[in-house]
């Protein structure tokens, strides 16, 4: 068995490892829940927008949900444009993956950003596009999108053996498992309010809208 093959084993265990329902677990009160959204992760946050933006917005999601992709498609450009580029919005984008090919799509949107936010969303957004083919042909849809962002063949290798990172997604997403209740994607938080499941530009829009007012 390759490394390659091994590092996907390991990331199938991780994703496997977090199954397990959340009912009996309390809810949080939205000021507790805000305060552990903003806690520090095992990875930078990837981020867009001004730190001194009055709405923060924290998205979990998996590369492989469709209603991601759909987010990622047709609201995030509108949020981005009318709210994030204006000072308004500040995103977090943060990693959630509920299986082997979205494992393996966040690594290389990581090891492509190498800590730089707008390269990670412009990564991520050709994943999503490219949804299909990583479900179908994992390593080479990985080596594609990395070497349209300028990685060779052996560097996404690399990258998707590199198991400091994967022990990082697994701490990061074990975190938001236990701490934050998220058991699926997408699921946001709005100044540390919950809201589960895909959102229009014009749900959030009202959202953001009632936000500015306060």
């Amino acid at each position: 068995m390759s490394k390659f093959s091994r590092a996907f084993l390991a990331a199938l265990a991780l994703v496997a490892g977090l199954a397990g329902p959340l009912s009996s677990l309390p809810v949080l009160a939205q000021s507790d829940t805000r305060s552990l959204v903003a806690k520090p992760g095992a990875l930078p946050d990837m981020v867009l927008g001004s730190a001194k933006a009055p709405i923060t917005i924290v998205e979990y999601s998996s590369m492989t949900c469709p209603h991601c992709a759909a987010f990622s498609e047709n609201v995030f450009p509108m949020l981005q444009s009318k709210y994030i580029d204006t000072g308004k919005v500040r995103f977090v984008s943060r990693a959630f993956p509920l299986d082997i090919a979205a494992v393996s799509g966040t690594m290389l949107a990581r090891c492509i950003a190498n800590g730089d936010g707008p390269r990670y969303f412009d990564a991520t957004t050709m994943v999503f596009k490219r949804q299909g083919e990583l479900a179908e042909r994992p390593l080479d849809t990985l080596k594609s999108i990395g070497g349209h962002f300028g990685m060779s063949g052996e560097a996404v290798e690399a990258c998707e053996q590199d198991a400091a990172l994967l022990e990082k997604i697994k701490t990061d997403q074990q975190f938001a498992f236990d701490q934050l209740k998220v058991d699926a994607t997408p699921t946001f938080f709005v100044n540390g309010e919950k809201i589960r499941g895909s959102m229009s530009f014009e749900d959030l829009e009202k959202k953001i809208a009632t936000l500015l007012k306060r």
